[in-house]
């Protein structure tokens, strides 16, 4: 059985690694701690080079934009921290034997530093970026790609298990997927169909799936 996860904000923290990342770096530019705020609020849903250079105009930095670039990516990937139980989850799961892939949006170079300084590589048949795959989530080609990158047929069906409603629940099902969301104290938006599930977070995620597998 295939399973696709997202990366930020399921099975890595991403929200605490950008503030960690943001404190480090407006330190080391002698920058006020309002600058950390400011980096952390603008590259909170995204982050691409483009986007570094926005930052860095704002902050009144010189620095050329692939200068800026490689050092988050070098940070980010510094702060990538595993949420609670989803290494132990992701190696349940591999032992009973499914076939375990990331789906996530994103740079390809920045998403791989972090899946590897992280450690989670080993557990994953494929990795499936947008920015390497020509397209992204939540469109159904994405999917293709991410289930072939795993050795998988989409139209075999599987799961999607992620923290956005629209790019991972939406697409996800609407791909042929049946879904997970990873709740993080948050209450599922109103209006919106429902996932088929909703855990806590990527530990009860990965215990749901184990149970399956029995």
């Amino acid at each position: 059985m295939l399973a696709l996860f997202d990366l930020d904000n399921t099975l890595i923290d991403r929200r605490s690694g950008l503030e960690e990342w943001a404190r480090c770096f407006a330190q080391s530019r002698s920058l006020p701690l309002s600058a950390a705020v400011v980096i952390s609020e603008r590259l909170r849903d995204r982050a691409y080079p483009a986007d570094l250079a926005e930052v860095g105009t704002a902050l009144g930095l010189t620095d050329p934009e692939r200068d800026l670039w490689r050092e988050y990516v070098e940070g980010m990937a510094g702060a990538a921290r595993c949420l609670p139980g989803a290494e132990r989850g992701l190696r349940e799961l591999r032992r009973a034997g499914w076939t375990l892939g990331i789906a996530t949006n994103g740079g390809g170079d920045i998403q791989r530093a972090k899946l590897a300084s992280a450690g989670l590589v080993p557990f994953f048949d494929g990795v499936c970026v947008s920015e390497e795959a020509g397209a992204r989530k939540p469109a159904r080609r994405f999917f293709e790609i991410a289930a072939i990158k795993c050795g998988a047929d989409l139209g075999a069906g599987g799961w999607m298990v992620g923290d956005n409603p629209e790019t991972d629940i939406e697409g996800g099902r609407a791909a042929g997927l049946r879904t997970m969301w990873i709740a993080a104290g948050r209450q599922w938006p109103t209006g919106v169909r429902s996932p088929d599930v909703v855990v806590a977070d990527v530990a009860e995620a990965t215990a749901v799936l184990s149970a399956l597998a029995l």
